[in-house]
């Protein structure tokens, strides 16, 4: 599989992507339009030193964006060169579990969206699906157990010198504020391979919930159950918690999860309002 990833036309691929996302320079301070150079003058040096497992990922930039309701987030934003390797890996590795995903998983897929998702939301509500299992993932790009998502990778991905690169940049450091912080857990936001990662792993909760024929939507760490009676909901709201506690080592944020109903629920920033249709009454979204 490293042969794959390091194929002239794949980090081709990959550097066109990274160009194309723009994004800012890590700690190295080298700008995404020089990557052509890179892969014109050094190529064969990167791609010799990741063949023979020598390669080694410099530390993630830290920086805090706001998050919208007054609190930050910190991004982590890897050199320019790491990026084109993920992006490298990505390109290879995502269609080993693309195709095993969940209809009901929307975000960062192809052929997913956000806007799918809503319409998913009030069908399920418009079939009287009104109780609302809304759960909040504390920190959940923090807290991901780099344990147990290599295990997950492990059953797809047999290349070991492809596993111990991804393991390198998960334990990676993050430089905050000039100072350079170990890293044990957790996966980056701002890297080309996170948001894989983070369906991987939410993969097992939709797992869960597809063995239980239950209704859901996930996107990314944002997921809805929907339940049609309170008690239901209540159930389920139990036995998710502790599934995600206890497989998956996340947790709950509790003053953000919660039953709703329609008109309390909002999802990816859509809200729900009730209207009066011939033969009853039904909740369509309001744009």
């Amino acid at each position: 599989m490293i042969e794959q990833i390091l194929t002239r036309k794949n980090l081709l691929q990959a550097m066109r992507q990274v160009q194309k996302n723009h994004g800012s320079a890590g700690v190295d301070h080298m700008p995404v339009t020089k990557l052509s150079e890179l892969l014109s003058i050094d190529k064969e040096e990167l791609t010799g030193q990741v063949r023979s497992g020598k390669y080694l990922p410099n530390p993630i930039l830290g920086v805090e964006i706001p998050k919208g309701n007054g609190k930050m987030r910190l991004l982590g934003i890897p050199t320019v060169t790491d990026r084109l390797l993920q992006q490298a890996v990505l390109q290879v590795i995502n269609a080993r579990f693309e195709f095993e995903f969940s209809d009901n998983s929307f975000g960062f897929r192809p052929n997913k969206s956000l806007h799918q998702a809503v319409l998913k939301a009030q069908e399920y509500i418009n079939d009287g699906f009104q109780y609302i299992v809304d759960i909040d993932l504390k920190t959940f790009f923090d807290e991901v157990d780099h344990s147990h998502l290599m295990q997950l990778l492990y059953r797809k991905i047999t290349c070991r010198k492809t596993l111990r690169l991804i393991r390198k940049w998960l334990r990676s450091p993050i430089q905050i504020n000039g100072t350079l912080v170990k890293r044990r857990k957790g996966v980056p936001q701002g890297s080309p391979l996170s948001p894989l990662l983070s369906n991987i792993m939410l993969h097992e909760l939709d797992r869960e919930l597809e063995r239980k024929s239950l209704r859901f939507i996930r996107y990314g760490d944002d997921f809805s159950i929907y339940m049609k009676s309170e008690a239901a909901a209540r159930k389920v709201g139990n036995s998710t918690y502790k599934f995600l506690k206890s497989k998956l080592k996340l947790t709950i944020n509790r003053e953000k999860s919660g039953i709703r109903r329609p008109h309390q629920f909002t999802i990816l920033g859509f809200g729900f309002v009730p209207t009066y249709v011939k033969g009853g009454r039904r909740a369509n979204i309001s744009w």
